[in-house]
């Protein structure tokens, strides 16, 4: 198959949906499909790609570490023409979604969308935030979803969350997987020695961007309580993010700053000998759709700690990989970590095969895979439109008409909105 991806964010930017994007990609051509990446372009993006078109952004939107695309996309027309695709696979519902959604409509393909991000909580990125934008963001998602031919959800949560909210478009679980051999050995006792951690002292982790989103203050609250009554304890964290200083500060104010690692963002060997080198991976946020990097832990045999939440509580067994958190408190928090530090050594064992056995179900041969087989099925049964002439006006008529079409989903989207004034319910 020729598959067309269309994301608002892919490499070298580091973040879930950039490595979701570069991850199916690759296995998809290794399986033999081609496979063209329509993304923004990035400060140190490669200056030469395969099957890559880049579209010019903004850089660092609003002071964060996102592009915003330009509505400048003088050589997509001719790549998509050359490329000839059998699919087009949305990666977000603005931005490079909505080019997705003409390109669909307009050529007649089938478009997959897949549903990565609660974007209600990055609204915070945006001027004016408000609780009638994350309402907006929401009923645009939905509205989006409701105009493609599938929608693929990370997990289950998501899955049923996307049905409450009014998707009413075949839903298919895929989540992102990973190599599960990559992660498999890492170099732990090298790393501790470089930040002079003992070992037999025991480390808590955390990988991730260092955003607001992450619910880093609670996090480091909690694991902060943990060291202070453990002084052979750190934190070692990886990733780049506005929220690093929070932490910092955090554990200044606690006199904890000379048991606090911060590595920035690792890529490849480095990050696997990160997770390698923990005891267990601590996670709070709230606002994911798939934990990813919580699956790379448990294939580097990191038992978890983390709030139960969409995208913890798919992978997360409660005394069997880790420990699932039902209540977002600090001391409820702190002694789960304490259970896992306290544990004896063989059921420590356990809770490492157990979390070892758990990645080995998102490998990402089986992700791809499922995916793969939810395009066939998609590219096999979906009836194509009547086609229309195409000389005189009827090209641009159909156009005029997809552009009117997605205005209104954008207008109905900000009036039910604006309308709604009711406050947002914490759902899951």
């Amino acid at each position: 198959m020729n598959i067309v991806m269309m994301t608002n964010t892919y490499l070298p930017h580091v973040g879930g949906v950039a490595r979701s994007v570069a991850s199916f990609t690759e296995e998809y051509r290794r399986q033999g499909h081609r496979v063209l990446v329509v993304a923004p372009e990035f400060s140190g993006s490669p200056g030469e790609e395969t099957d890559v078109v880049r579209v010019p952004a903004i850089q660092n939107f609003n002071g964060s570490d996102f592009a915003a695309v330009l509505p400048v996309f003088s050589d997509l027309d001719d790549a998509l023409e050359a490329f000839r695709p059998d699919l087009i696979h949305a990666h977000h519902p603005y931005l490079l979604g909505m080019t997705a959604l003409r390109e669909a409509r307009t050529r007649d393909l089938p478009l997959v969308f897949t549903h990565h991000t609660r974007y209600e909580f990055y609204t915070h990125y945006v001027p004016m935030n408000s609780p009638a934008l994350r309402r907006f963001v929401i009923e645009l998602a939905t509205r989006y979803a409701n105009q493609c031919d599938l929608v693929f959800a990370p997990s289950e949560s998501i899955a049923e969350l996307l049905q409450q909210r009014g998707v009413k478009r075949p839903i298919e679980i895929v989540p992102t997987g990973i190599r599960i051999e990559h992660f498999a050995r890492g170099d732990r006792a090298t790393l501790r020695k470089r930040l002079n951690i003992p070992e037999e002292d025991f480390v808590i982790g955390h990988v991730g961007r260092l955003a607001p989103e992450k619910n880093l203050g609670f996090l480091t609250e909690a694991v902060a309580d943990f060291l202070t009554r453990h002084p052979r304890a750190h934190f070692l964290v990886a990733g780049r993010g506005p929220g690093e200083e929070e932490i910092r500060s955090r554990c200044r104010f606690r006199r904890l700053l000379d048991r606090f690692h911060c590595l920035g963002v690792l890529v490849e060997q480095e990050l696997i000998d990160a997770y390698h080198a923990m005891d267990v991976f601590a996670f709070a946020s709230q606002s994911e759709t798939q934990g990813l990097v919580l699956v790379e832990a448990m294939a580097a045999g990191v038992p978890i700690v983390a709030l139960d939440a969409p995208g913890s509580r798919e992978v997360v067994r409660d005394r069997q990989n880790g420990r699932l958190v039902l209540h977002e408190d600090t001391a409820e928090f702190s002694a789960a970590l304490e259970w896992i530090f306290f544990v004896p050594p063989p059921r420590r064992q356990q809770l490492i095969e157990m979390a070892r056995e758990t990645a080995e179900h998102f490998s990402l041969t089986r992700t791809a895979d499922q995916a793969l087989a939810c395009y066939r099925q998609l590219t096999t049964t979906r009836q194509p439109q009547p086609k229309e002439s195409m000389e005189g006006w009827d090209p641009l008529l159909r156009r005029i008409k997809i552009e009117w079409e997605i205005g209104r989903q954008m207008m109905e989207a900000a009036g039910t909105a604006l309308v709604s004034g009711e406050p947002l319910k914490k759902q899951f």
